[in-house]
């Protein structure tokens, strides 16, 4: 009975007392207060916490809030560790807890400069003694989540998701809350700003996990997903906060991605906020459907914002240009890995080695020296490949052989006029060159 008596006398006085602005630092029995400040610092330095509770409750009694942060700060100390020792008794120690969670409150309103700190540390303290109590941990650390945001300590987002599943299997909150806390969480870790390379890890990691909690969960499944959000979806396509939770949602369930709502979502996200990643994030998941038009045209849009650096135009252009050599459109990308030879230096022995390639493969009409010509052209861009990297050497030396085989006969040069070593242009589906003529030795 003592004890409970002191846990409800400590709440008492951690609630909000008379306005001491006005008797000064120390308030109205400053004298008592200096003195009961000093007695339990004391005890509480020489680690001798029985001596320095009492002390303290007296200090806390006679003392504003404002008299000392200390106060605040080593009061819960002393609590957490009487709530260690007095696990088995229920009662008191949910009036300890009580005390305590009043404790960071009083920081919290006294202190607004370090209100994010104490908040944190609240929520810390409200998922180590509350942690049997799914319902007080999702309600408590919500609210702690809405004050300090992106400034949230990240253990807490992945406690209160843990609690808000926990929730949603006893039925006692909807799918789309659970859903709303992951978003939330992932959100806030995104524009967190790290202090160091510690915190980085720390985000990074927590950011995972939470993925991985909201996949094991099942409770965003892809049905579910889409039975929430498609109604949404088609009363505000134009909501940039919708369309970017869509799209990060779908993108972390496994096979959420082929769906209309999926693809409505992405291209509206890149409607409302375009840039470079978008248009090529657009262009991968075109391609991936097989909406080749579309997705040729996302990478010419990528290819040609001005936030985008000359690399990554060149690994773009080189990216088109296989692409659309595997839907036999040899002439644009002729044209795209040209540009992409151009833009960067790095890229230019794969874009010659494709070239080559391009020319090697087409079939032009005409006479017999019009048909053999585009291998003049095909090994030009080899040679080139070999030259601007080494490592393509060998394939490039294959190539070249099998096409070398394929040069006319000097006597059918010799009929259409044309020797070794003069100049030709080629001009062929829809691409031109200039080469040399070569006759088989």
């Amino acid at each position: 009975m003592k004890k409970l008596i002191f846990a409800i006398f400590a709440l008492a006085i951690t609630l909000p007392g008379v306005n001491s602005s006005a008797q000064g630092k120390y308030g109205a029995d400053s004298a008592d207060c200096i003195k009961y400040l000093s007695y339990y610092k004391e005890y509480y330095k020489q680690r001798n916490y029985d001596e320095a509770l009492p002390n303290w409750r007296k200090a806390y009694k006679l003392c504003p809030p404002t008299a000392s942060q200390n106060m605040i700060l080593d009061g819960t100390s002393m609590l957490r560790r009487l709530i260690v020792q007095n696990q088995a008794n229920e009662t008191y120690k949910k009036a300890l807890i009580d005390s305590l969670m009043a404790l960071h409150d009083t920081r919290i309103q006294y202190y607004p400069k370090y209100a994010r700190t104490a908040l944190n540390n609240k929520g810390l303290d409200i998922s180590n003694y509350k942690k049997d109590d799914a319902k007080a941990l999702y309600n408590d650390l919500n609210d702690i989540i809405a004050q300090n945001k992106e400034y949230t300590s990240p253990n807490i987002f992945i406690i209160d998701f843990n609690a808000a599943v926990e929730l949603y299997q006893k039925g006692e909150i909807s799918a789309e809350d659970v859903i709303g806390s992951y978003q939330n969480s992932q959100s806030y870790l995104e524009e967190m700003q790290a202090k160091n390379d510690a915190d980085e890890a720390q985000k990074l990691k927590v950011k995972t996990d939470l993925e991985n909690l909201f996949l094991e969960s099942k409770v965003a499944s892809c049905d579910k997903i889409i039975e929430l959000y498609t109604p949404r979806y088609e009363s505000n396509p134009d909501d940039l906060e919708l369309v970017t939770n869509i799209v990060k949602m779908m993108g972390a369930v496994d096979g959420c991605t082929d769906n209309e709502l999926y693809i409505n979502a992405a291209t509206s996200y890149y409607k409302l906020q375009p840039s470079y990643a978008s248009a090529y994030f657009l262009y991968r998941l075109n391609a991936s459907k097989g909406n080749t038009a579309d997705a040729i045209k996302y990478l010419e849009e990528a290819i040609s914002y001005d936030d985008s650096d000359a690399k990554t135009d060149a690994e773009y252009c080189y990216e088109l240009a296989a692409f659309c050599v595997k839907n036999g459109m040899n002439s644009k990308a002729y044209e795209y890995a040209r540009k992409s030879s151009e833009l960067d230096a790095s890229f230019a022995g794969k874009s010659y080695f494709l070239m080559g390639t391009i020319w090697g493969s087409t079939a032009c009409g005409g006479n017999e020296i019009e048909k053999r010509a585009p291998y003049w052209v095909a090994v030009d861009y080899l040679i080139k490949a070999r030259n601007a990297d080494p490592s393509l050497t060998d394939d490039a030396n294959r190539l070249i052989g099998q096409y070398s085989s394929y040069y006319p006969q000097a006597s059918e040069a010799f009929m259409y006029d044309i020797t070794n070593g003069q100049s030709y242009t080629v001009s062929c589906g829809g691409m031109r060159a200039t080469t040399t003529v070569r006759t088989q030795k």
